[in-house]
């Protein structure tokens, strides 16, 4: 493939030059609120199409329709875990959480628990999802730039993924939730309208009929027909099943424990809104996930697996090779600047609520008691989000290869591990007490934690993170079938082995609080 780096770079470049201004109009972090939750002024339909931003995140537009180019129907069902997952969050999470919380999940988890505890416990869990979330998008920059510039040394590839992740931080630095906001929002139009048009003009090519483009991606696929039925990717063998079974409740459960997804409720006026964010997001969205369906049978159709899987980038590669197949240069450069914006808009956002969990909960509610001005806490959230950027380029260098979409499942395994039941128990069981929050987020995030060091994602097989080493003795490659129900079952037990020290009056406030907004912020 010919590439233009000049003008790739030159396209991104204008972007990023266009969205740091922006960010910079907009900011205004006076306060920790106008830092944090940019002072509750968005309305439902923006914060929905800025949450769309905040998690069409390079897994979605690169990850799946390089899966589906590969795997066909297999490499779909991200798409239709990640979409069915939002009607978790819009019928029992996003309202109550909205009225009951206001900056931080740690807010909600600790409204009737002991404070410095659960905040720390909800602190430690935002921050290794952050992170293995963080990860995925520097391992998409990475792949990214190494088809965009023709880097295929990995020295080039890790200074890329350093770039971007210092022009992430900028952004976090500079506009806080506000200015990473209307990033997100510009980045989710571009993306959608990007993909919309590719769509058309792959319809258009094979006359608009669905069945033509089909069959030539089956003629160009070793797997032939056996694209548009299920078992390509996880139908070898019963453990390959069973990984697929995992791999689902991890998609399903694990949106509503993703922090940086929670903490846009908070920046919304009111529970109405948070409501109204959801349903736009779902709605965006639906339409995204059906393109990629398009666009990455049109991938395989167009390029042919073999070409797709010896581009620098692998499977991520199949939209950025197919724009260049439909538009030459200046379609492959535009395209590569929506990735990097995807990339960029998502790290931001993960970088932020890091930040934002270590600033607002452990600072300023463990280490000062609660006793800490605005302007202090802003600054730690800063300081913390320096340090959370060098730490996601460092993974980002250590992941580069892996397949995004695979990545980014499990953060969400990590996610509905450590937060889904601590986060509904809290809501909904009023016999839940601190030791039962201690137990589940420790006992969740422990357990998937030590079942993805010991599986084949780490090492023991040629994908794996150590190909050269095998200490792996947990089969499946997503823990969720496992570190989920653990969660929920440590957290039973702690609340049964606990004392019921929790203030009555607190968990009768907490529920009428979440149910009808009265007291909410």
């Amino acid at each position: 493939m010919a590439t233009n780096p000049v003008l790739n770079i030159s396209i991104f470049g204008v972007f990023v030059l266009i969205t740091l201004v922006i960010v910079y109009r907009v900011s205004s972090i006076g306060t920790a609120t106008d830092y944090f939750a940019a002072g509750g002024r968005f309305s439902g339909a923006q914060n929905g199409i800025a949450l769309s931003g905040d998690f069409l995140s390079a897994a979605s537009f690169l990850g799946i329709a390089g899966a589906i180019a590969i795997h066909g129907y297999d490499g779909f069902l991200y798409s239709i875990g990640f979409l069915v997952a939002w009607l978790v969050n819009l019928l029992l999470v996003a309202e109550l959480l909205r009225n009951t919380g206001r900056f931080t999940m740690g807010d909600v988890l600790s409204f009737r628990m002991r404070q410095r505890p659960v905040r720390a416990a909800a602190a430690v869990s935002t921050l290794v999802i952050s992170f293995v979330y963080m990860i995925a998008q520097m391992a998409g920059a990475g792949g990214l730039v190494a088809l965009l510039l023709d880097v295929h040394s990995a020295g080039g590839q890790a200074l890329v993924i350093a770039v971007v992740g210092l022009v992430m931080v900028v952004y976090v630095l500079v506009g806080g939730m506000k200015g990473t906001t209307w990033v997100q929002i510009i980045k989710a139009s571009m993306l959608m309208l990007c993909a919309v048009l590719m769509t058309l003009f792959l319809m258009g090519k094979f006359g608009f009929s669905m069945t033509s483009l089909m069959q030539h991606a089956a003629e160009k696929n070793p797997l032939g027909v056996r694209i548009f039925a299920p078992g390509a990717q996880y139908g070898k063998d019963e453990l390959t099943k069973l990984d697929f079974v995992s791999l689902s409740l991890a998609l399903v459960l694990g949106v509503a424990g993703l922090p940086h997804v929670l903490m846009r409720f908070y920046t919304v006026p009111n529970a109405r809104q948070a409501r109204r964010s959801v349903v736009w997001a779902t709605c965006t969205m639906a339409v995204f996930y059906l393109c990629t369906l398009v666009i990455g049978y049109g991938a395989g159709a167009v390029n042919g697996t073999d070409v797709i899987r010896s581009a620098p980038g692998g499977e991520n590669s199949a939209a950025p090779l197919l724009a260049y197949r439909v538009g030459g240069t200046v379609l492959l450069g535009i395209v590569a600047a929506i990735a990097f914006a995807t990339i960029l808009a998502v790290v931001a956002g993960l970088t932020l609520t890091a930040a934002a969990s270590f600033a607002h909960d452990l600072y300023a509610n463990v280490v000062k008691h609660g006793e800490v001005d605005p302007d202090s806490e802003v600054r730690v959230a800063r300081v913390t989000a320096l340090v959370v950027g060098a730490a996601s380029i460092v993974g980002g260098i250590l992941v580069n290869g892996q397949n995004i979409a695979f990545l980014v499942a499990l953060a969400f395994a990590f996610a509905a591990s450590a937060n889904l039941s601590t986060l509904l128990f809290s809501l909904f069981w009023k016999r839940f007490n601190t030791t039962g929050t201690l137990w589940g987020i420790y006992g969740g995030l422990g357990s998937c934690l030590v079942l993805v060091i010991f599986s084949p994602v780490v090492s023991g097989s040629p994908e794996s993170i150590l190909p050269h080493v095998d200490f792996a003795w947990f089969p499946l490659s997503n823990p969720g079938l496992v570190s989920i129900p653990i969660s929920f079952l440590c957290g039973c037990i702690g609340t049964f082995l606990g004392d019921a020290e929790e203030d009555p009056g607190r968990a009768a406030e907490m529920e009428v609080r979440s149910l009808t907004g009265i007291g909410s912020r």
